[in-house]
């Protein structure tokens, strides 16, 4: 449930922060009611950054097999995306207009990461029995080697998101720096 959460919130913040690029857009055009919404939009997303880092909290606890916790990263980014985004209220309301679009870049960026992250599937959705494909891979020789997170289901990367050294024939044509 924490993890379904984080999604939601991350989506939501994500489309909070491309419609502040809009908005900022359209109050540089010269669509001055613009920036009314831009603040209030601002003062909404700052808000779910707030609701978002208990939830990130959560996320972090775990609770997946063997009390194994979850990952650190939703926690710290999400503390780190709140702090960008008061800074960047900050420097809206002080009018440092350089500090605050570059500042904002940075920000969208940070939430579309987010984002991604979140949706994400995480090692324990996909070492799941019913998807697992590990053993028929074992027995045809073409699974993954020792070590390399095999029996997980996970294609071998263990959650890392590296694709798993190639076996069989031919494997050794590549050199491969470790």
């Amino acid at each position: 449930m924490p993890r379904l959460l984080l999604r939601a919130t991350a989506t939501a913040s994500a489309v909070l922060g491309l419609a502040q690029t809009v908005l900022a857009g359209s109050f540089l055009n010269g669509h001055y009611e613009a920036l009314r919404t831009h603040e209030l939009t601002a003062m909404a997303l700052g808000g779910l950054l707030i609701a978002q880092l208990p939830v990130a909290a959560l996320v972090r606890r775990g609770g997946g097999a063997g009390g194994a916790r979850g990952p650190w990263w939703p926690l710290g980014a999400t503390a780190l995306l709140l702090a960008a985004s008061g800074a960047q209220m900050g420097t809206g309301y002080e009018r440092a207009v350089g500090v605050h679009v570059t500042l904002g870049v940075l920000l969208v960026s940070g939430l579309l990461f987010g984002l991604v992250g979140a949706w994400r599937p995480g090692p324990a959705s996909l070492a799941s029995p019913a998807t697992s494909d590990a053993e028929p891979l074992a027995e045809s020789g073409t699974g993954s080697g020792a070590g390399s997170g095999s029996g997980t289901g996970d294609g071998g990367d263990g959650g890392s998101g590296r694709l798993p050294r190639p076996t069989g024939a031919g494997a050794d044509a590549v050199e491969v720096a470790p």
